[in-house]
């Protein structure tokens, strides 16, 4: 029996994939998201499903000691951790002005400080294993500024940079960090994020989230620093590198600000 996979955001879409491929490799899944009845469904079809143990947290991860509360929830069970995989995060689509500060602080506080201070107080636990991965998620928006997603955009930027940093500390540890960077993908981001204006554009591009966690997964084993699925979104977000940032920024501008007049 291998040990346990810790997965943020696991209710539906990307997360939901991610725990159920890891399941199906063998791995015993902590589930923690805000939705209670979507937890449980997973957690039961895991458990029956798989030859595998599941337990879940229901919590609001953006709130401040909710890492704390799940950190002392593994430590308290004594779960041992090979794998954390943050995942939870939304964006807010539209100019920063006119989108409520509350709300665009709150995905703050889940997009960076929850992936970090969980990050922090997970690692010892997963440095008592004999191989252990965290797999943090971003997006291709983290490769640039995004006018109308400035602060989503952002935030998927510092949580790139961020686990190339500690992965770079972390280098002669059994402790492996990997950032898994997905496009357009088929999850409920897009409805949250009040995207509905680009469903049309989005669908042309969208990944699956069952492949994009194929690829997140396989990377992470593989130990990859970067993982972006698809190849389109890989040279998207390499090619970005070499185009005038203000240019890269007027197209992308162009093209989300078309779609905020027709929302």
């Amino acid at each position: 029996m291998k040990n346990y996979a810790l997965v943020t955001g696991a209710s539906s879409g990307i997360g939901r994939e991610i725990a159920l491929q890891l399941a199906q490799a063998g791995f015993s899944l902590l589930l923690v998201s805000r939705n209670e009845a979507e937890l449980a469904e997973l957690s039961e079809l895991i458990t029956q499903k798989y030859d595998v143990k599941s337990a879940f947290l229901a919590m609001d991860l953006s709130l401040p000691a909710s890492a704390q509360q799940v950190a002392d929830w593994c430590i308290k069970n004594q779960y041992p951790v090979d794998i954390l995989v943050n995942n939870a995060g939304y964006g807010l689509w539209g100019h920063f002005q006119d989108i409520e500060l509350e709300g665009q602080l709150n995905m703050v506080s889940l997009n960076i400080s929850t992936v970090v201070a969980l990050t922090y107080l997970m690692l010892p636990v997963l440095k008592k294993a004999t191989q252990a991965y965290v797999l943090n998620v971003a997006s291709t928006a983290a490769y640039q500024a995004v006018p109308t997603l400035a602060v989503y955009s952002a935030t998927k930027s510092f949580v790139l940079l961020f686990s190339r940093a500690i992965s770079y500390e972390l280098k002669d540890t059994h402790v492996s960090v990997s950032c898994l960077c997905p496009g357009p993908t088929e999850t409920g981001f897009a409805h949250r994020a009040g995207l509905d204006a680009l469903k049309e554009l989005a669908d042309k591009f969208n990944i699956p989230a069952e492949e994009v966690a194929r690829e997140g997964i396989t990377g992470m084993f593989n130990k990859k620093k970067e993982i972006i699925p698809g190849a389109f979104n890989l040279v998207s977000a390499k090619a970005v590198s070499f185009i005038p940032k203000r240019l890269v920024e007027k197209v992308s501008a162009g093209l989300y600000d078309k779609a905020l007049k027709k929302n």
